[in-house]
């Protein structure tokens, strides 16, 4: 079979593909975002299949549906916590009749590289009662997403297919198959099985109950869940999950012989097989990258006495993402010698804005804004201006999640404290900014909202925005803001003062006012520069 070479991402992508996707929607998160990209530039270059960013999430999840709706196949993508956001579409679509194959793409961000928190979408998939698959390799990654598409039609669900950063974002051969072609459109058989009514809810909640036992029998059969037992030896049996698996490989050699070992990469667990390993073995390792999801069902399945050793039991750390240094403590090998570099001290470079980066002189601005008022409060959000918590801006106090700071500034404002400022990016805004901002301007909230415009998703590779500038001063005004404090400003560095100036006399109104600082960001100027000198020559 011919061989690409692919992220774990893009096998992904090209799996989908070669499965007959007709469309895929997704919200750029990393370490999820080139799956889209991967499709963009396919469908460029190709016409097709279609491939399209969202405003979020759970608008790229319902756009999915909508595909799968009319008897298509599509591929939804998003990270970790993005799955947060699409849960109610997410939760609902597995009581609907999905006769349109419907694949949920999650990457998993073990140790926080570029996430707020480190959840295991293995839960979410167990809390819909739906499959999964966790591939090891990049190739597994492809071959899985193929498979999902035909799990999903058969079961009549969402299947997951669950990612993590070192997977994604790494390199290798993949063999590809043949393309299947795509689905026919044709609309749902009987539509009411998409009317989640109580009446019908109940009984399709009951009918996907009916069908776990065959969902969980299918998956424990799966090529995906190997079990391999060690006649000679019974003092160790380890259990792998994902990409585990490959730094058990790695330190193999070095252990000397080769414990009992089941691999899953299908889900719901198969219990059968955790039994066997562990009636077999005198202790059982399990290594996953991610929340101890396998070892935790493990404890239920068990008998009491079964030495179970993990996360939970501390072999294994309880926080952050698997590698093989681990994985070699864990089963005891000694760990290997480094060089030790007496005097040599590297100094740290935390992550920080570009060089004249529009965010930095809107921070100035807000700074020297700030000036005089003694204590102060600036809610935040995520994105590229999230850095302005770090030296030399020092300039916000919060990340929680997207669209979260204009919902902390209201309540900060409605207990009292002033001033309140919120600062949020147009991407984020358009993303889960909107509902607050209409919410704080029904209450008039004492507060004043800083956008930054800087025309660009940058932070996750510089995708264009789905709201141009023009429109978003519209927008806002839509929302409810009283234009008399609505100001549009040029995040330029010549007018640092004049616009601290602007954001000074709001932050002095007593109610809600919106200054949005305009100025593209220096990638997407450069990305943009690039791309029009290519088309004209």
């Amino acid at each position: 079979m011919p061989q690409r070479i692919l992220l774990g991402d893009e096998a992904v992508a090209l799996g989908a593909v070669h499965a007959g996707l007709t469309a895929a929607y997704a919200y750029p998160g990393t370490p999820s975002t080139e799956i889209l990209e991967f499709l963009l530039d396919l469908e460029e270059r190709h016409g097709g299949p279609h491939a399209a960013w969202c405003a979020n999430e759970k608008t790229a999840y319902e756009a999915a549906l909508g595909v799968c709706f009319a008897g298509r196949r599509a591929l939804v993508a998003m990270k970790h916590v993005g799955l947060n956001v699409a849960a109610d579409p997410f939760m609902n679509s597995a009581l609907v009749a999905t006769h349109g194959g419907l694949v949920v793409a999650v990457a998993d961000d073990p140790g926080m590289h570029s996430s707020q928190n480190e959840q295991d979408t293995r839960w979410y998939a167990d809390f819909a009662r739906v499959p999964c698959l966790e591939p090891a390799t990049q190739q597994e990654a492809y071959d899985m997403a193929r498979e999902a598409f035909d799990l999903s039609e058969r079961f009549g669900v969402p299947v997951v297919l669950r990612l993590v950063t070192r997977l994604s974002h790494s390199r290798t051969s993949v063999e590809v198959g043949e393309a299947r072609e795509q689905n026919v459109v044709r609309k749902a058989p009987q539509p009411s099985t998409w009317v989640l009514l109580p009446g019908n809810a109940r009984r399709q909640w009951q009918a996907l109950v009916d069908r776990q036992a065959e969902i969980t029998a299918t998956m424990a059969a799966s090529r995906w869940n190997a079990l391999t037992l060690n006649a000679g030896r019974r003092e160790l049996g380890v259990i792998t999950t994902g990409i585990s698996r490959n730094y058990l490989r790695e330190n193999l050699p070095d252990l000397g012989w080769e414990p009992s070992h089941l691999h899953i990469g299908a889900y719901p667990i198969p219990a059968d097989k955790v039994r066997a390993l562990a009636a077999h073995c005198e202790r059982v390792l399990v290594l996953e990258d991610g929340y101890p999801y396998v070892e935790r069902l493990m404890r239920g399945l068990l008998p009491p006495g079964v030495a179970i050793a993990g996360r939970m039991s501390g072999e294994v750390p309880s926080t952050g993402e698997l590698s093989p240094e681990i994985v070699r403590t864990a089963l005891g090998i000694p760990v290997r010698a480094g060089v030790a570099l007496e005097g040599f001290v590297l100094p740290n470079r935390p992550p920080q804005l570009c060089q004249g980066c529009p965010h930095g002189h809107a921070y100035t601005s807000l700074k020297e804004a700030l000036l005089g008022y003694g204590a102060t409060m600036v809610t935040a959000d995520i994105g590229c201006y999230t850095l302005g918590a770090l030296p030399p801006y020092s300039a916000i106090e919060s990340c929680v999640c997207m669209g979260a700071s204009i919902g902390m500034a209201r309540g900060a404002a409605e207990a009292g404290f002033s001033p309140v400022a919120a600062v949020i990016g147009d991407g984020t805004f358009m993303h889960s900014g909107i509902p607050s901002l209409v919410d704080a301007a029904a209450a008039n909230a004492n507060m004043t909202l800083l956008i930054l415009d800087n025309q660009a998703t940058a932070m996750t590779g510089v995708q264009d925005p789905l709201v141009t500038s023009s429109r978003l001063r519209e927008i806002v005004l839509g929302c409810g803001v009283d234009p008399a404090h609505l100001h549009v400003v040029d995040a330029h560095p010549r007018k640092v003062h004049e616009n601290a100036a602007v954001l000074k006399r709001e932050l002095d109104h007593p109610g809600l006012s919106v200054v949005i600082a305009v100025r593209e960001c220096k990638v997407a100027a450069k990305k943009r520069a690039r791309t029009t000198t290519a088309v004209t020559s």
